[in-house]
């Protein structure tokens, strides 16, 4: 009887003793710095260290350096901002690809966001894989993230901006790729952004949900192309009711007077939204646009405001405004 006591005993004590060895989530804010300066050298480190579903937001900042690293910020995680020291100097990279050992496109992403109220700002995300397939360099399917003069640097598939019921801001950010390399489900909307076209090819290839009444929205952005190229859609349907409409954007492009190309796919034209109003610059004349796409009007145009688009099932009024904090 003893010698059982004494076993649960010390059962007890070895557990406690593991709890107590375990670290503590933290609440607050965090710095991660590669020369230890701050309170972790790498990113994912100070992602799982953090609590989860935080009760108010808090700060990650990152500073200046090129952190080689796969990061996913989990579904449990909320209201954090990931605060870079320098849009051009801090940098999140990795090289994963679609066909690298058993990787496909959903696993070859830089940096995944799957949790809500997610921010990033003033950092680069990059995939260095180079023209070997897709390789995306941002994956984000959380609800209400916002990316603020962040650069998204990769080639085919660049940011899958996806989650069905999804809602995505963009601000001031810089996008570049090749084929559909802005691509995916979600309700995104790009503002004073420039996306960058370094092949002949399509810009964005969404797969908005039928039930869903935006997909993406570019308001106010710049379309520019490397040099050499000559023959660029502004979308193509990765699904059947695929949505992206463009407004008031300089298209210093050579954007073809088609415009947008149904993926030979006969009959989705009848399913799809593809919208103009606006633009301008060489790709901007859309008097031949393919007859399937639409030409907005002044009174269309005003209801794609931000609050609106990105407004999704509001408790109350005001509640709307998660993308300007």
């Amino acid at each position: 009887m003893y010698q059982k006591a004494f076993k649960l005993l010390l059962l007890i004590i070895i557990s406690t003793a593991s709890l107590q060895a375990q670290p503590l989530k933290v609440q607050h804010d965090l710095t991660v710095a590669k020369d230890g300066s701050g309170d972790f050298q790498y990113i994912q480190d100070a992602i799982n260290a953090v609590r989860v579903y935080l009760p108010k937001g808090i700060t990650i900042k990152i500073k200046n350096g090129v952190y080689i690293e796969k990061l996913e910020v989990y579904s449990t995680l909320t209201n954090i901002t990931f605060l870079g020291e320098s849009a051009d100097s801090t940098i999140i990279s990795y090289d994963d690809y679609s066909g690298k050992g058993k990787l496909e496109t959903f696993d070859s992403y830089t940096v995944k966001v799957m949790g809500n109220d997610i921010r990033f700002e003033n950092l680069t995300i990059e995939n260095t894989a180079g023209r070997v397939g897709q390789g995306v360099a941002l994956h984000v399917e959380g609800d209400r993230c916002v990316f603020k003069k962040c650069k998204f640097l990769g080639n085919q598939d660049t940011i899958f901006a996806s989650g069905e019921n999804s809602r995505q801001y963009f601000s001031e950010c810089y996008i570049e790729g090749t084929v559909d390399f802005i691509f995916g489900s979600a309700t995104a909307f790009f503002e004073n952004c420039q996306i960058h076209c370094k092949s002949n090819s399509f810009i964005t290839a969404a797969s908005t949900p039928k039930w869903v009444k935006y997909g993406y929205v570019f308001k106010e952005c710049e379309i520019t192309a490397a040099e050499g190229i000559d023959k660029l859609y502004l979308g193509r349907p990765w699904r059947d009711y695929a949505k992206t409409v463009f407004i008031d954007c300089d298209l210093d492009a050579p954007i073809l007077a088609e415009g947008w190309d149904n993926w030979s796919r006969a009959g989705v034209e009848k399913t799809v939204f593809y919208a103009e109003y606006g633009n301008y610059g060489i790709g901007g004349l859309s008097i031949d646009r393919v007859p399937w796409s639409h030409q907005l009007s002044p009174e269309q145009a005003k209801l794609y405001t931000k609050e609106k688009v990105l407004a999704g099932q509001l408790i109350s009024e005001g509640s709307n405004s998660w993308f300007n904090k």
